[in-house]
């Protein structure tokens, strides 16, 4: 945040023109795309290989695809300058460093003892539920392209199952079952043509595959390698778009098909996004010596896997940590060459050394928090989770980099752990736009208090100590009365039916709190908070203070709403808070409904705002975010800071190509008019928890039509449509604001310390 404390603001650029605003066709029934609790696009991201067409995987055809994907010069014109694509632009990659080759004491020994002198046998079983990623945009298959660019030799082999997805881009892959191959001598040898149709999320699938090839291809040392989408430390692994009721592969369900399979592994990969969590590292103690994986979602393109395979082939003995290195410097510098401005993450961790420094360190950081609390310093941790580097925010699964969280905490304890987790991690890097990210990330709950139940049950399955599922409840247990206390889930319909806001204000009044707070615990199914009932509410039982010292802290530390209103002089509107009240914002936006005559159009969430003392000064000149002129909805989903350095990201609900989707759009202090990073697919709400890899690039002759949620006077959903004219890209792209006409009505968001959400009175212009 900037130095008064207060939230930042986007700089807007303004241009003249404009197309308007008009709702184009009928309601698409797609239900909302867009809310002012955020959407559901993955921050982070990359871009994608791209759709490659299928037939056989023939040597020359893989040499002429990755030329193709990975040479040439010069900027993708989606993306700022100087953010080029080619070969030996590394603009936005770390420098790379040394690995850490020292051992804690009192670690146990490697399961894996190499050979030596390039004797070793090397078995890499790759599980490849290709899903989605393959059917739509054939990242499966350009990695299976990539494995087959290798000269493997005689001491590698690479045996791969397949499955989970609708349609393969390699035709000979089959769509209707599950099938296994080995990649050898440029291209694809079928080993087994029916594995059946289990979901590739059944953990007894994957335990058959590490079966198979362990007793068919024995190994002196075996690596694991998951491919598919990731939900890290709550949803875990994969989601199999044939068979999607099964759900993913949660960390407890991963560790027993590890435990069937039998294999201790070298090392277990993660090719899919936030999988680089301590609860992950902590259960693959028991199966693998290393974790290679990644905090933040995965950029498209995935690793990069030829040139690590050529070396280990020259020399497999090759440490590990060595290996891993090699993994992650190819991973993040092909990505800083093909998904320019993408925050991508990769890390090796020691998982001996994890398990042997960690849990120790996590009991007492826990046990700090736990104190915090019970001192009344909630605000305290609040704060510090809110500054911590967080991973995939609009999806709200919660992970934070875990020495980032404990250094900001502030306490010796979490000091202790910071060491001790980067410690484990022996080599970590990053894109230069992903700071504050140290290797390794941690569930801990703020913006969605649904999953923390499922967490603290899966904690239990796994093994993780009970002090760090006491402290993230008890944290829970506080920010959800905080949003009881004020009336629970809000909405800006009052704003927009000028009647103000429904917020409850019980400032100073704990007694207050606790009826509200009563009422809230008998509510059955019928809760004041949106996602909370009797099944996922059992957090609220672990409180850290008595009730009546909770309803006296809350009472005293709570954003008064019926201070939200703006004062006019002269046109200029503004709205003061006292320096204790701007404390406890942490963020704040513009909301805008454009008024067509028979309803409003939800153009969105934009960090617009600028500041006069104390006073916020309200941002009423009638323009709004637009796409080469035409004003688009545009939802602000998150804000990095760095010091000076800032991240601003944000999405634009679209259809591409006639499919639901998303434009992520960036803002920073090197490109601060904003490019468009490229686009995600819009999933329906439950048909995974998992997140997908990266982003799309869009590419010339798409067809994109914005989409808006259109609401009645009464301020009730009424349907989606498409907002202005098709686009069709031909690689120029401008986003500037510009003015919408007619008539608007304007109000701000605030969001409290215990992410609640409040709108003030509406301006009408």
């Amino acid at each position: 945040m900037p130095n008064d404390n207060k939230p930042r603001a986007r700089q807007k650029t303004v241009s003249s023109g404009g197309s308007g605003i008009h709702r184009r066709g009928g309601g698409l029934g797609t239900g909302p795309v867009g809310s002012g609790s955020g959407g559901s696009y993955s921050s982070g991201g990359g871009v994608s290989k791209g759709a490659i067409g299928g037939g056989s995987i023939g040597l020359i055809a893989i040499i002429a695809v990755i030329i193709k994907l990975f040479g040439g010069s010069g900027a993708s014109s989606n993306v700022p300058e100087g953010y080029g694509q080619g070969s030996g632009n590394n603009y936005m990659a770390s420098t790379a460093g040394e690995v850490d080759r020292t051992v804690a004491a009192g670690s146990r020994e490697k399961y894996t003892v190499l050979k030596g002198d390039g004797k070793d046998k090397v078995t890499f079983m790759v599980y490849m539920c290709g899903t989605d990623l393959e059917s739509k945009h054939g990242m499966a298959s350009n990695d299976l392209k990539e494995m087959a660019a290798a000269s493997l030799g005689k001491n590698i082999d690479i045996i791969v199952m397949t499955g989970g997805c609708k349609q393969w881009k390699i035709n000979s892959i089959s769509n209707s079952v599950n099938q296994i191959y080995k990649v050898s001598d440029g291209k694809l040898e079928l080993l087994e043509a029916d594995m059946g149709t289990k979901a590739m999320t059944d953990f007894s699938n994957l335990s058959a595959f590490i079966k198979y090839c362990a007793k068919n291809y024995p190994a002196d040392r075996n690596e694991l390698i998951l491919w598919d989408h990731g939900g890290g430390s709550v949803s875990g692994y994969g989601y199999d778009e044939k068979n999607k009721s099964a759900g993913s592969m949660d960390l407890g369900n991963l560790s027993r098909a590890l435990e069937q399979g039998g294999v201790k592994f070298d090392m277990v990969g993660f090719d899919a996004c936030l999988m680089a969590t301590a609860e992950t590292s902590l259960m693959l103690n028991d199966h693998a010596d290393y974790m290679i994986a990644s905090e933040e979602t995965e950029p498209g393109i995935g690793w990069y896997y030829t040139d690590w395979l050529n070396a280990l082939a020259k020399d497999t003995s090759m440490p590990t940590i060595d290996l891993g290195k090699m993994i992650v410097d190819s991973y993040i510098e092909k990505c800083a060459q093909q998904c320019p401005g993408q925050g991508t993450t990769l890390s090796v961790v020691d998982l001996a050394e994890f398990a042997n420094t960690v849990p120790d360190k996590l009991g007492g950081f826990s046990k700090s928090v736990t104190g915090l609390l019970s001192d009344k310093q909630y605000k305290t941790v609040s704060d510090a989770r809110y500054t911590t580097r967080e991973f995939a925010i609009s999806t709200k699964i919660d992970q934070v980099d875990l020495a980032d969280l404990s250094t900001n905490i502030g306490t010796k304890e979490g000091e202790a752990l910071a060491k001790a987790v980067k410690g484990a991690v022996k080599y970590n890097r990053t894109s230069a736009n992903m700071s504050n990210a140290h290797g390794v990330s941690i569930y801990f709950p703020y913006r969605r208090a649904s999953y923390v139940d499922k967490a603290c049950s899966t904690y239990n399955t796994i093994g993780i100590d009970g002090e760090y599922s006491k402290a993230i409840r008890q944290f829970t247990s506080m920010e959800t009365t905080g949003q009881v206390a004020s009336g629970g889930t809000q909405s800006p319909v009052g704003s927009l039916l000028d009647v103000g806001s429904s917020a409850v204000s019980a400032i100073g009044n704990s007694d207050m709190v606790t009826s509200l707070l009563s009422s809230f615990l008998l509510g059955g199914s019928d809760r004041s908070i949106k996602g909370l009932d009797d099944g996922n509410t059992d957090f609220m039982n672990d409180n850290a203070l008595s009730d009546k010292d909770t309803a006296d802290y809350i009472s005293k530390n709570m954003l008064d709403p019926s201070a939200l209103v703006w004062t006019e002089n002269n046109g200029k509107y503004t709205l003061e808070l006292s320096k204790e009240q701007w404390s406890l914002v942490h963020a704040l936006d513009l909301n805008m409904f454009y008024d067509d005559g028979t309803g409003y159009v939800d153009l969105g969430l934009d960090n617009i705002f600028t500041f006069d003392g104390d006073k916020l000064v309200a941002d009423t000149d009638g323009d709004w975010l637009s796409i080469n002129g035409q004003p688009v909805a545009y939802y602000h989903t998150d804000t990095i800071e760095n010091g000076d350095e800032y991240t601003i990201s944000g999405y634009v609900p679209v259809l591409l190509n006639g499919e639901r989707a998303e434009l992520i759009l960036r803002f920073d202090n090197k490109n601060p008019s904003g490019y468009i990073a490229g686009a995600v697919s819009d999933y329906v709400d439950g048909e995974t928890e998992t997140v997908a890899k990266g982003l799309t690039e869009l590419q010339t002759g798409d067809t994109i039509d914005f989409v808006c949620d259109y609401y009645s006077y009464d301020g009730t959903y009424s349907d989606s449509y498409m907002l202005g004219e098709q686009l069709v890209y031909d690689g120029n792209i401008t986003i500037t604001n510009t003015a919408v006409g007619g008539k608007v009505k304007l109000t701000y968001r605030f969001t409290d310390i215990y992410d609640q959400q409040y709108w003030t009175t509406a301006i009408i212009k």
